[in-house]
């Protein structure tokens, strides 16, 4: 017999969030999601100055504030011909990438692992290890992390004056140029939490860290280590952590942290069933409404309008659903080592598909990487050139900015009537991993990741509910903008 339970509010998820779910012989047989918050900033921008978006969509979220800041630059950019100063794009990627490695260690230590401290798993040999470490509010884990987090993010007082919601960041750069002793201070702190990363994450340098090839040199490399990666692993072979959250969605990522040439991770979409990598169309991203509490719209976000309609019938979720090429696809770290070829990722993927397991293991590995090109980022600024290039203002276009935000693709869509914006479009990562069905009755990738979940007689207690959400890392605030 089927009976419907609902999961939520969440504790430790930025915003609101509920699940509805249909339990059937103690395992999830259908779920819904649903963003319960309205917040309306597509509407607050219409009609205002065109730069007026540098200040108001960083307000969106206060994790990723950067991202925001960044989409919304480059859809002004894209709008108006600029083209940045070299060394604005190379510090908006330093500012960027300490952002998205502050929200990695925050999922990691303060969303996802506290799980494993519950007395859901008081019989487990490793609970009391775990308890201490990860436990919410006391473990000894977070009061490492908090102060390695922090100075991480003193890099945004050198690059960007002040984090969040920093105006710093520009369609021709960045604001804050800085000296040499700045970049002294920038290495040191790059070089603190490469630091911290080596003793307390991983256990071992970053270049053995990286050298791991496949799943099982990780076995390996796990045996007997230290260090809080290491701890997450055992738990979750014991776990059986592989199990949970499987779906075999497209991996998209559009692509994360622009230079001379090709970007740090490449843009792409990679089946996870057949393995094979094929280009990203940006063409190809549409906006269902058919179970958004919205009312409907052109498919295309720079044609499409956001204008709640609270009472619609078949409406569950204040998120709309996004789709690529007609279909859902899953976005986050996991999708950005897929599609740019990592060999671990690319193994894990084929041993378990995407889970509960590799999406954490792909945030850790991919701050790792992070950490390496943020050091060459910082020997490449030019002092002695500019930060920042001044573009023309005041005519009509449109563009689209697209960024990797630490949750997954980000994508900000900009029409301009001269100096004023006719019509805005966001596409958060929580909007794609989190979205409702759409008008085929498509679940998004939650819904879809749920199913098949055991709860056993715990219902709405179940931890395996918490362990699959958390593992996409949702942010509400953002989803419903």
């Amino acid at each position: 017999m089927t009976r419907r339970i609902t999961v939520g509010p969440f504790n430790r998820v930025e915003g609101d969030l509920e699940v509805r779910l249909d339990i059937d012989g103690g395992v999830v047989v259908s779920a819904e999601v649903t963003a319960p918050l309205y917040r309306g900033f597509e509407q607050i921008l219409r009609g205002r100055s065109a730069m007026d978006a540098l200040t108001l969509v960083p307000r969106i979220c206060g994790i990723c504030s950067v991202s925001q800041s960044m989409a919304a630059a480059a859809a002004l950019r894209a709008a108006g011909g600029v083209r940045p100063a070299r060394n604005g794009v190379l510090a908006a990627n330093l500012a960027h990438a300490a952002e998205n490695a502050a929200d990695h260690l925050t999922h990691f230590y303060l969303f996802f692992m506290p799980d494993f401290a519950r007395d859901a798993y008081a019989e487990r040999p490793w609970h009391p290890e775990l308890a201490a470490r990860f436990k919410a509010v006391q473990g000894s884990a977070a009061q490492a992390m908090l102060p390695a987090r922090a100075r991480l993010l003193q890099i945004m007082g050198l690059l960007a004056g002040k984090w969040p919601h920093s105006l710093a960041f520009q369609p021709g750069g960045t604001t804050c140029a800085i000296d040499l002793g700045e970049r002294v201070q920038l290495l040191s702190i790059i070089g603190d939490f490469r630091d911290f990363l080596e003793r307390t994450v991983f256990g071992d340098s970053l270049d053995n860290v990286l050298a791991v090839d496949s799943a099982r040199a990780l076995e390996t490399w796990r045996d007997g280590r230290g260090g809080d990666f290491a701890r997450f692993l055992a738990v979750a072979d014991d776990l059986a952590l592989h199990r949970l959250g499987r779906i075999a969605l497209p991996l998209m990522s559009v692509g994360a942290y622009h230079g001379d040439d090709a970007p740090l991770f490449a843009a792409g979409v990679f089946d996870p069933s057949s393995a094979e990598r094929a280009a990203f169309d940006p063409a190809a991203i549409t906006e269902d409404v058919a179970h958004a509490w919205m009312r409907d719209t052109a498919l295309s976000p720079m044609e499409a309008d956001t204008v709640p309609d609270a009472d619609k019938p078949a409406g569950y979720s204040w998120c709309k659903a996004p789709r690529l090429g007609g279909g859902p696809a899953e976005v986050g770290a996991l999708a950005r080592q897929a599609v740019d070829g990592d060999p671990l990722i690319r193994d894990c993927l084929g041993r378990f598909g995407p889970c509960v397991t590799t999406r954490v293991i792909a945030r850790l590995r991919e701050t790792a990487r992070l950490v390496l090109a943020m050091q060459q980022w910082a020997r490449q600024l030019d002092l002695a050139e500019p930060f920042l290039e001044r573009g023309e203002r005041g005519r009509d276009g449109s563009g689209i900015g697209l960024v990797e935000a630490a949750r997954g693709s980000l994508g900000h869509w900009i029409e301009l009537r001269g100096d004023s914006i006719r019509r805005y479009q966001i596409i958060a990562p929580t909007s794609w991993n989190f979205s409702p069905r759409d008008q085929g009755g498509v679940p998004g990738p939650l819904e879809q990741a749920l199913v098949g979940t055991p709860v056993g007689d715990s219902g709405a207690r179940a931890v395996t509910i918490q362990h699959v959400v958390r593992s996409f890392d949702p942010c509400m605030v953002c989803t419903a903008h």
